[in-house]
């Protein structure tokens, strides 16, 4: 029974945090909902022509929605369920496309139907993010953001050019994202992703610094974990200097500790018992050069996953 105990409270929790966190799909108002109150009245006017002109062209239907926050919630989830919930585009046809920004948590998502997916691929929906949209929000200019991003929009689907990718704000982009692996991750994600990232690769790393003879293949064993890893959490600049700190720090901490009496007892142990006690794990010299083990035994760990049903982009400013 001890055994069934931890997947079954997983799964309890993970069942009422579908009801916890269901979403409250907002009242569809017109081809634009601000209900994050950005946009004026004109704005709005000028917006919803556009997008009613494209419609009697193209048959193809786009809304744009505001909303104050997110509530804790991704937006990519957020989006697809406003999307479905909407049922924008034609029923086949499934030519919808909606446009989700949230400026408390500087979050948005061009959300793309089925139907629209050749026309408007993902990539182009980012570069419209990237290169149009996220320079007028970092200036706080969410109308000319928007106005230009419906833009956009338009054009590629009625066979315009696509934004370009080579500009200065595309380059600012790279620099700050690296590989873009940061970019739809809401501060709330991060903090769980570090908790999870930080924690096990922490966990090595304090092994390795406590350890002797064994702690120095550690330390470069989990150079590429430390030069990578943290890109999610933290951004390419974040985990350049985490590294640093890293290469730097573990042997500085190894040299300080090298002459303590409890690392020369560990050390003497290893060598003369085969093991030793530090921290309350016992470590054991063998002939793969180490291995640690917890004087207790708890629970197991397992993860879970999730899939999207619709394309598009995300982003953040």
């Amino acid at each position: 029974m001890k055994k069934l105990f931890f997947p079954m409270l997983a799964f309890a929790l993970f069942f009422l945090a579908q009801f916890s966190y269901a979403t409250e799909i907002p009242f569809l108002t017109g081809r634009v909902t601000d209900n994050a109150q950005i946009l004026s009245p004109d704005t709005q006017r000028i917006i919803s022509d556009k997008l009613k002109a494209h419609e009697d062209k193209t048959g193809n239907q786009i809304a744009v929605l505001t909303v104050p926050s997110l509530e804790g919630e991704g937006i990519e989830e957020y989006a697809l369920n406003v999307y479905n919930g909407w049922k924008l585009g034609q029923k086949g046809k499934d030519n919808g496309i909606l446009l989700v920004v949230a400026p408390s948590d500087r979050r948005m998502r061009i959300e793309v139907g089925y139907g629209l997916e050749g026309a408007l691929t993902d990539g182009t929906a980012g570069s419209i993010i990237r290169n149009v949209i996220t320079p007028h929000f970092k200036k706080e200019d969410y109308e000319s953001g928007i106005s230009e991003g419906v833009k956009s929009i338009i054009s590629v689907l009625e066979g315009g050019q696509v934004p370009d990718d080579s500009g200065e704000t595309s380059g600012k982009s790279n620099f700050s994202s690296g590989l873009n692996i940061e970019s739809d991750l809401s501060i709330i994600e991060r903090i769980l992703f570090g908790a999870f990232i930080f924690g096990i690769i922490g966990l090595f790393t304090v092994i390795g610094v406590l350890t002797p003879g064994v702690g120095w293949f550690l330390y470069f064993f989990l150079i590429p974990f430390w030069a990578m890893f943290p890109i999610v959490v933290l951004g390419t600049k974040g985990a350049f200097y985490l590294l640093i700190i890293y290469l730097v720090g573990y042997p500085l901490a190894k040299i300080l500790l090298k002459n303590t009496d409890w690392y020369k007892k560990a050390a003497k142990d290893l060598r003369t018992k085969g093991k030793a006690s530090i921290g309350g794990f016992t470590i054991g010299s063998g002939g793969s050069g180490g291995s640690w083990s917890s004087g207790s035994s708890g629970g197991g760990f397992s993860g879970g996953g999730g899939s999207s049903g619709g394309g598009g982009a995300s982003g953040s400013w």
